[in-house]
């Protein structure tokens, strides 16, 4: 397998790997840098300032997130040009971006497998469904599989589990995630009042508004503190330091990379029984899945008894990111297999 040519399509969003926040450039991070530590011959079409260990094609300067100067489809169509025109040099294309380059993966003749991160809605389900039979995709969850759809795999994302380490708990109670009303920040602030716990929200601002209602008036600096984007320098600290995570989503959410990068530092996960929570959390082992407030002010006691060496055990073994290169791996061969 290490003398496959694999192109991997990384989102233009943010850089790969993202500064901050960025979950679909990191997963084509963490993908790109096992694979070439195996000895794949692997290009990663991503923005001219990311940084790779393996070729890097770009025809896009920075991010589109970070440069207010440019038109995100525009960038967009020129980068997902730019892998399909070179496409025979290719064995596959791995499309980590999304539905939109699935409409020139029959005008090539490499095989595209594409890694579903989510439906953002059920009006981009006909490119799908267009291309089912024809391409090869890969879930994150299966919770987070279509059933107008057929998969070759489920594949959870991983994470470089080095960089998480156990710490010593401190007093207080974390959310770590993006500010919006599908990740529950307000929710974890109503239990951590319960709790008498400190919470500290860590995040960017993606929704201002809710942000500026449901957040900012609640925050003191002391019993409730926002702390802002996290580096990847800090996170094992913050998440290792908590008394527990709280991950009160309002959504199904395909997959958490906080949740999984909290039981890496061995800190338990109090997590709303949705999506993909049921897959990732080990009941009474690596945190509690509740279907209410209560039950997650209820959980708060009860996450002090959880071992959390053992839940960083669990995590390791779980979702290192060797596991996942080892399924994309077999996912790679089964694709190219077919093909030829």
């Amino acid at each position: 397998m290490t003398s496959l040519r694999i192109a991997v399509l990384a989102p233009v969003s943010w850089r790969v790997p993202p500064r901050h926040y960025g979950p679909w450039e990191q997963f084509a991070s963490l993908l790109t840098e096992g694979l070439v530590a195996k000895g794949v011959d692997v290009t990663l079409f991503a923005t001219a300032d990311s940084i790779t260990s393996g070729r890097l094609a770009s025809v896009i300067p920075r991010s589109y997130s970070e440069d207010a100067g440019v038109e995100p489809k525009v960038v967009e169509c020129l980068h997902i040009a730019h892998v399909f025109e070179r496409a025979d040099e290719f064995d596959l294309i791995h499309n980590s971006f999304d539905f939109l380059p699935l409409s020139y993966s029959e005008l090539v003749d490499t095989p595209v497998l594409t890694t579903i991160h989510g439906f953002s809605s059920e009006l981009i389900l006909p490119v799908y469904q267009r291309y089912n039979a024809t391409g090869a995709y890969v879930a994150i969850s299966d919770a987070d599989r279509h059933p107008s759809l057929d998969y070759l795999a489920t594949i959870h994302h991983s994470i470089d589990t080095s960089a998480f380490s156990l710490h010593s708990p401190g007093g207080y109670l974390l959310f770590f995630g993006r500010i919006h009303p599908d990740k529950g920040t307000a929710e974890a602030i109503d239990v951590a009042d319960a709790s008498g716990l400190p919470l500290v929200i860590a995040g960017i601002v993606q929704d201002q508004a809710y942000f500026d209602e449901r957040v900012a008036p609640r925050l003191d600096g002391n019993r409730i503190s926002f702390v802002g984007a996290v580096g990847a320098g800090e996170r094992s600290a913050l998440l290792g330091g908590a008394h527990a995570l709280l991950h009160l989503i309002r959504f199904d959410e395909p997959f958490g990379y906080s949740v999984v990068e909290s039981m890496a530092c061995g800190t338990p996960v109090i997590a709303f029984r949705r999506g993909s929570m049921g897959e990732l959390i080990q009941e009474g082992t690596t945190g509690f899945l509740v279907d209410d407030l209560a039950g997650a002010v209820a959980a708060v006691d009860r996450a002090a008894s959880l071992d959390r060496e053992a839940i960083r055990t669990s995590a390791v073994a779980r979702f290192d990111v060797a596991r996942m290169v080892d399924d994309y791996l077999d996912a790679y061969a089964a694709v190219v297999s077919v093909r030829h």
